[in-house]
């Protein structure tokens, strides 16, 4: 019987120390596998991402040159089945807003990085967001309530059915797959299917997007 596939993971930091202690969490778990020694620019870091074809990226925001946030938006631009998790020490709802806009699957403070990591890899690499609900609709609020294109965005939720924007609202609620298979009666493989077909329409690689241009559109609400 063949292993099971291991989930690729690439780490880029340019404080060596941050860095090599991710690895070495990485490497105590048989489930994840690190395609390179961890990069210290995110220019190193974005050109290799053809080559290694990791499933998540552990990226630091402060890098000397281009930075986590535009590097993140040239990964998934270039990948989108790559997910990035951005890594910061700065304040977590400017960085959280800006990761969201740049196609981030979840954010994780350097602080509480290290307990973390697992966890939010796994969940990055599953499509799950890493927050939690009152921290999601905290910053939800916040890119809702910045100045945007409605118009354009409106048109693109205009696309979303009915179970889409259902499905959504459970997703800026902090709510699983599961949890939202659960509630509609639903397996995990539809809700699955209806993720994907939310992120062709709005053109966007990750849950945190969809629900970022649904709530500055007006098609779902946060609490508030």
């Amino acid at each position: 019987m063949p292993e099971p596939r291991r989930i690729r993971i690439l780490i880029c930091d340019d404080h060596r120390i941050v860095g090599d202690a991710m690895a070495l969490i990485i490497g105590m778990d048989d489930g994840l596998k690190l395609v390179a020694d961890p990069f210290n620019t995110a220019e190193t870091a974005v050109a290799s991402i053809a080559e290694l074809q990791p499933d998540v990226v552990l990226m630091d925001v402060d890098l000397p040159g281009m930075n986590g946030i535009e590097a993140t938006r040239a990964i998934v631009t270039e990948r989108p089945s790559t997910k990035v998790v951005v890594i910061s020490g700065g304040d977590p709802d400017a960085m959280l807003v800006a990761a969201i806009g740049a196609g981030a699957a979840g954010f994780l403070p350097k602080t509480e990085a290290g307990s973390k990591i697992l966890g939010a890899v796994r969940a990055a690499a599953s499509g799950e967001s890493l927050l939690d609900s009152f921290t999601l609709m905290r910053v939800l609020r916040q890119v809702g309530d910045a100045k945007a294109n409605r118009g354009a965005i409106s048109q693109k939720t205009s696309r979303l059915t009915g179970r889409e924007v259902q499905i959504l609202q459970s997703v800026a609620q902090g709510e699983s797959n599961a949890d939202i298979a659960s509630d509609l009666f639903l397996s995990v493989h539809t809700v699955q299917t209806h993720i994907r077909n939310i992120f062709i329409k709005l053109d966007v690689h990750c849950k945190l997007q969809a629900v970022a241009l649904a709530v500055k559109a007006g098609a779902i609400t946060v609490s508030k």
